[in-house]
């Protein structure tokens, strides 16, 4: 299994901290979604931004979120592993886990630069 580029790497982790740093709900759930488009190629980056996604679900107090992340969390890591993670899924609970979205241009230009 390769290593999430550095490049994509900068990028994964500055939609991370946004999600930290930002007190407004959407924008957080908006940045974690960003950051999980970076990272279902690679299982440890998928896996913690489910983590990220399931902590907020749990601040939220969004019991049907929490249930989505927590099944993500045991299965996303392994769908990036095998190659079966649907590319563009913004890893919500109402979206279906293996749904192939639309990447937005500004990510899809990150990640062909880095394959």
């Amino acid at each position: 299994m390769s290593r999430m580029p550095a490049g994509v790497r900068s990028t994964f982790e500055a939609e991370l901290n946004r999600a930290r740093l930002t007190t407004d709900i959407d924008e957080m759930w908006c940045a974690l979604e960003r950051a999980h488009i970076l990272s279902q190629e690679w299982a440890w980056p998928h896996t913690r931004a489910h983590w990220e996604m399931l902590r907020l679900a749990i601040r939220c107090r969004d019991r049907r979120e929490v249930v989505g992340q927590v099944l993500r969390l045991a299965f996303g890591g392994i769908a990036s592993a095998t190659g079966r993670a649907p590319l563009g899924n913004t890893g919500r609970t109402d979206v279906g886990p293996l749904t192939p979205m639309p990447i937005p241009e500004d990510l899809m230009a990150i990640l062909s630069a880095h394959r």
